[in-house]
């Protein structure tokens, strides 16, 4: 735990210095963008890395925490910085909703998946109907610029808005893999019968898992809308969100502590080289999120963290029976 600790606070102080040393809105931009994807993907391996519960509608809570953000402040008047805090609580509300209404009849695996897609739906159709969320039209965030409404003149304080939701779900993360409760949440995701048969009760472990993970990713579609003062149904509960949580997680390994960021600086490294090359081509993102996914699949399914893992392993039995050759010469 205290190496995780330690690892996590040397990349918080490292990140926290790049807009510092540069000023290019380029490489400001791609950072904010890649810690904004590693929160959205490491809330989505919380409940499907480490609890096994594959999602398909994590924009569910994406958006509940988006709507929320804005509507409290628009609508309720509310500071922008509690209001932040009310997203992760309603989001992690609705996860425990949909939790217990999934889990407790025994749904996982595929029809998990869909019934949390359909949910999403659901909450979309919702959202274009009823005139507080503004319906088809959206709502839009006047600008207040300054710190204490969350609203920064540049890049940097949205660097380190995201950098400390991220940092927040790293330690989360951190301490999963530590505790009990973690082992309880892998116990029940490797054998969920034989979790119960020593005493785990797998309905209130998953449940646990998918508040924290609704609660995560309500952070960052609270986040969104800071960011871009703007939302509407289709970007808060449409397939864009959960296909980046989902695909960024895979891609860089799921069940792992780093592998979320590894795969969000992937995705959004491709993302970024194919914009230049194409321009903004309706349906790019999405083609080569499918790609990348595919070929993690088929040639590293542990993800980007899991292949650097077996280079070291190779690299390591490499060397040590080199050793062992030496000796025996």
């Amino acid at each position: 735990m205290k190496r995780d600790l330690s690892l996590i606070a040397l990349f918080a102080l490292l990140v926290a210095c790049v807009p510092l040393v540069t000023s290019s809105g380029v490489i400001l931009n791609f950072v904010m963008m890649v810690l904004y994807g590693a929160l959205m993907a490491q809330a989505w391996n919380l409940l499907g890395g480490y609890g096994g519960q594959f999602s398909f509608g994590h924009a569910l809570f994406f958006g509940t925490g988006a709507y929320v953000q804005a509507i409290a402040q628009m609508q309720w008047g509310l500071n922008p910085w509690p209001a932040l805090a009310l997203a992760i609580v309603l989001s992690a509300a609705v996860g425990l909703f949909v939790g217990a209404l999934t889990f407790r009849y025994g749904l996982k695996g595929s029809y998990f998946a869909l019934v949390t897609l359909a949910f999403a739906e659901v909450f979309r159709v919702v959202a274009l109907s009823v005139p507080f969320t503004g319906a088809g039209v959206g709502l839009m965030l006047p600008l207040q610029e300054g710190a204490g409404n969350m609203q920064f003149g540049g890049r940097a304080g949205f660097i380190w808005l995201a950098l400390g939701l991220l940092v927040m779900a790293l330690v989360i993360t951190a301490w999963l893999r530590h505790s009990r409760f973690g082992a309880w949440l892998q116990a029940v995701r490797d054998n969920e019968d034989a979790a119960r048969a020593i005493g785990v009760d797998p309905f209130r472990v998953k449940l646990g898992a998918i508040g924290l993970s609704g609660g995560l990713m309500g952070a960052a579609g609270a986040f969104y809308v800071q960011v871009f003062q703007y939302i509407d149904p289709a970007i808060a509960y449409g397939a864009h969100a959960s296909v980046e949580a989902l695909v960024a997680a895979i891609v860089g390994g799921m069940g792992t502590l780093w592998g979320p960021l590894l795969g969000a600086a992937t995705l959004h490294l491709l993302s970024d080289l194919t914009r230049n090359l194409f321009g903004n081509l309706p349906g790019i993102n999405m083609i080569i999120y499918g790609c990348v996914l595919v070929m993690i699949v088929m040639f590293a399914p542990r993800g980007v963290a899991g292949l650097g893992r077996s280079v070291v392993a190779v690299w390591r039995a490499q060397t040590g029976q080199d050793k062992r050759k030496g000796e025996g010469a």
